[in-house]
């Protein structure tokens, strides 16, 4: 089943402020982080600790999934498999559409600015959808 994006996935990927990046430990074993991410109308853009493991993970292999929190009594699941990609000459965090005004609330709670998180996670991560399924 191709990837479609319906209006249920696409108030997660809009509205939601943490999902759950599943990625491949090179050992096999499934490796859940929760993840801060963008979404652009067609791809899904992460920014990772530039030593993160999530990085390993994606060079060993390139199939993700990420899942959203579900809806009061277990409903409104959706869980999204991709295709994840390093992407190097992405700008830094602060300088990509959308994060900051996503995320700058919760960097300055944490006591932080964007140029910390700016050196902290710069690795940016590109994640294709491919597939997707959904609970009502």
């Amino acid at each position: 089943m191709a990837f479609e994006l319906t209006d249920q996935i696409e108030r997660h990927l809009i509205g939601d402020q943490i999902a759950w990046l599943t990625t491949v430990s090179p050992a096999g074993w499934p490796a859940p982080k929760p993840v801060w991410f963008v979404w652009n109308g067609s791809v899904i853009t992460i920014y990772s600790l530039n030593t993160g493991a999530k990085l390993r993970h994606i060079q060993a292999s390139d199939k993700v999934s990420m899942h959203f929190d579900s809806g009061p009594g277990g409903g409104d699941i959706v869980v999204i498999s991709g295709l994840a990609e390093r992407v190097p000459t992405a700008p830094p965090p602060s300088r990509f559409p959308g994060l900051l005004d996503k995320y700058l609330p919760a960097i300055e709670a944490m006591n932080r600015s964007s140029q910390w998180y700016d050196e902290e996670y710069g690795a940016a991560i590109r994640i294709t959808p491919v597939r997707a399924w959904t609970i009502p």
